[in-house]
């Protein structure tokens, strides 16, 4: 199937109640098993390509090119999105790596810098059809709005939207990237908030954390687009530490990567099953 634009997936499932989820590839068998998990679910998806995994290939080229294949190839509705991304130059290559969405990262400024700079990354958005995310503060994984106890003000939040034009808004209300554990508690309340006064829908990221019921919950109070990284991860890698600890003298990575890449889709199926439930689930 052909691409879907971003915007359009979390525009229905903004009107559907429900949450849309974003999860990052990191290798082709992370595209292929999102996608494979995708299909099984008959849900859409969005295929995240992070700053950091474009580094860790080189060139973004590559692993853009093999993503959007994987998406034309796929019965599911899939868009392709840069996240968390901080160098310009990479967010202005949006257009030629077929992504029709880009988080911009400008987190490390102080806030009118980041307002700045955000405001001017929507404005070339717009120019060349591009969705941009952003965020109010630092997320997850950094000092700062994931943090323990750190939470975004809506009134700020609100202020940071009308002033720079994004599409969506990432908020921090509990949940932090690469956690290991689900243990985060999210504040419910505090997104039914945001969700209430923001006129654009809200991200979550570092979701891997976060329990099944608190992902729904989340997604019933006004959530629309869910991160998942770390959590494909612990699949990927603990499936390929099961059949190398029971085959070790297997050379063949074809053989170890064929589980660990139905161990992405089953992640993926169950998440996004359990984000579906959100829009029959009463608060």
């Amino acid at each position: 199937m052909p691409l879907v634009p971003t915007g359009d997936l979390v525009e229905q499932a903004r009107a559907a109640g429900r949450a849309v989820a974003a999860f990052n590839v990191i290798t082709l068998e992370h595209a292929e098993g999102i996608a494979l998990g995708a299909e099984r679910a008959g849900l859409p998806v969005i295929l995240q390509l992070s700053e950091n995994a474009v580094r860790f290939h080189g060139f973004p080229h590559a692993l853009a090119a093999a993503s959007a294949a994987v998406a034309r190839n796929s019965s599911s509705d899939i868009s392709l999105h840069l996240d968390h991304i901080t160098d310009v130059s990479l967010l202005h290559m949006a257009p030629e790596l077929d992504v029709s969405s880009v988080m911009y990262d400008g987190s490390e400024f102080g806030y009118a810098e980041n307002v700045h700079n955000t405001r001017e990354a929507v404005e070339w958005g717009r120019k060349h059809g591009i969705w941009i995310e952003a965020e109010l503060g630092r997320v997850g994984g950094k000092d700062g709005a994931h943090a323990p106890g750190v939470r975004t003000d809506p009134g700020e939040a609100l202020e940071f939207v009308e002033a720079t034009g994004v599409a969506a808004l990432a908020v921090a209300v509990g949940s932090s990237h690469a956690m290991t554990s689900k243990s985060a508690a999210l504040d419910h309340e505090l997104i039914r908030t945001l969700s209430s006064m923001l006129p654009v829908p809200l991200v979550l990221h570092g979701s891997s954390g976060v329990p099944d019921g608190e992902l729904t919950l989340a997604a019933r109070a006004g959530m629309v687009k869910i991160n998942i990284g770390t959590a494909l991860n612990i699949a990927y890698t603990s499936a390929t530490r099961r059949f190398l600890d029971s085959n070790p003298s297997v050379v063949d990575p074809r053989k170890y990567l064929m589980p660990s890449r139905d161990a992405i889709a089953g992640t993926v199926e169950h998440s996004l099953k359990i984000l579906a439930d959100a829009a029959s689930i009463s608060l």
